[in-house]
């Protein structure tokens, strides 16, 4: 019985570590929809943001794959 109340939580932990998987593609849409919102107001200024865009879409992604590994973590290796 032990061992099937400690399965439960592993993956009831891992799928609730995974929303951050999803959570973090929302994320990234936000980061993109709002680069895409500022360079239409002002094109001139686009360029110049681009490399600001990138590293907020990787930081957004990067959180995503730790919460993937996290969620793989906790399924095989606890």
């Amino acid at each position: 019985m032990e061992g099937d109340i400690a399965n439960v939580g592993q993956f009831i932990g891992a799928g609730l570590a995974g929303l951050g998987c999803g959570i973090s593609a929302l994320g990234v849409g936000n980061v993109a929809g709002n680069f895409l919102s500022g360079a239409l107001r002002n094109p001139s200024a686009a360029a110049a943001q681009t490399a600001t865009m990138f590293i907020g879409i990787a930081f957004a992604e990067a959180l995503g794959i730790f919460s993937f590994l996290v969620a793989i973590l906790l399924m095989f290796a606890v």
